[in-house]
């Protein structure tokens, strides 16, 4: 009979990654996938799963409006000691930094489960940026029994941390799987906008959920995006607005009436992949775009003071701006007027992987539970 892995997410960016992991355990004469949402991100989420043909068998449904970290994260440690208590698993595994991977690694733990978790081991040594992401990774580690760290950069933090080298497998990032999987879907998807918009001008695809950016940073923000696209005369900027209040009042306060910025509701994974595909530029604070941007050769500007991703500056895909209006207008005005420098469209490997992660984590955990 095959061993239950109970595959916990909860968030867009969780389900886009752990996506391939669900498919590559379908694979498995020995493993069976049971996929479990808390629906941190309700109509987000739900956007994202159909592309890979993916259903949770549980939906705890734990969404609460303007909900906060902690009342998140306590309700879904109690929904999931629940669900892991009925089910005896015989592994769980979580996903990266939300308050769904930290809240069921913690029932996991409490319920003397195996936990493993992929995306182990980013950090950036400050736990207020990202805000709670560094302190929820930082202490799922301290819970799980296995570590799917994405690079070697990863796993070095993991283990200067304490963590037996036996109990961390370098795998890539399984965002990368997620590209490859759906490349070809996603360059014959809508764009989103009519193709007419795009004559004669330059796209770029701007993203911010941050919670530490929220307010004062993420006007400054929005100011400088109003401020480059007065200053370059082609460009035409697409801005999915995040659902979340706090980021949705100040995009919709200073753009939402410029002439040459386009905000949109959150993508499905298609469509966005193909904006991103034909963008010049994309500016964002997310950590997934950092890896998935890489693949289609499109340079980043990241709107961090910190970055858990240094593989990407490292290689030339992503440059680290911050926050600073002036900074982030001239930073992205060099790089218009350089397209071909670094970061270039023509680096032709992804630091993040090479589109295998999800098997080489099938393949350790059916050897992992085959001593169990």
């Amino acid at each position: 009979m095959a061993k239950e892995v109970l595959v916990v997410f909860g968030t867009r960016p969780e389900a886009i990654k752990m996506a391939p992991v669900v498919l590559a355990l379908r694979e498995s004469p020995v493993l069976h996938p049971v996929v479990c949402s808390t629906g941190q991100h309700r109509a987000m989420l739900d956007k994202v799963l159909p592309t890979f043909g993916i259903e949770p068998e549980i939906d705890l449904q734990l969404m609460r409006p303007a909900q906060e970290p902690a009342e998140l994260t306590a309700r879904v440690v109690t929904a999931m000691a629940g669900v892991v208590r009925e089910r005896r698993p015989a592994a769980m595994l979580v996903h990266g930094d939300t308050g769904s991977s930290l809240g069921a690694a913690l029932a996991g733990y409490y319920e003397g489960g195996v936990v493993g978790h992929v995306e182990a081991g980013l950090r950036t040594g400050d736990l207020s940026r990202p805000f709670p992401e560094e302190l929820n990774r930082t202490l799922i580690s301290r819970l799980a029994a296995v570590h799917y760290a994405p690079t070697e950069q990863a796993a070095g933090n993991l283990a200067a941390e304490g963590v037996e080298r036996e109990r961390i497998l370098v795998t890539g990032n399984t965002v990368v799987d997620a590209v490859e999987m759906v490349r070809s879907a996603a360059s014959k998807a809508p764009l989103a906008i009519p193709e007419t918009l795009l004559a004669g001008r330059r796209l770029v695809l701007v993203t911010t959920h941050r919670r530490e950016s929220f307010g004062a940073t993420l006007d400054g923000i929005c100011r400088a995006i109003a401020r480059l696209v007065e200053q370059e005369s082609d460009l035409l900027v697409i801005y999915p607005v995040h659902l979340n209040p706090a980021v949705a009042r100040s995009v919709r306060r200073i753009l939402g009436r410029h002439p040459k910025v386009i905000l949109l509701p959150p993508l499905a994974y298609l469509p966005f992949l193909r904006l991103m595909s034909v963008a010049t530029l994309v500016l964002t604070d997310s950590g997934g775009i950092q890896e998935e941007a890489p693949s289609f050769g499109t340079p980043v500007l990241v709107l961090r003071e910190v970055t858990e991703r240094g593989e990407g500056i490292e290689a030339g895909a992503c440059s680290l701006v911050g926050t600073a209006p002036e900074r982030i207008v001239a930073e992205a005005r060099a790089l218009l007027a350089d397209p071909g420098g670094p970061p270039s469209r023509a680096r032709a490997a992804n630091p993040y992987g090479d589109g295998r992660a999800a098997p080489r984590i099938r393949a350790h955990l059916e050897e992992l539970l085959s001593r169990t």
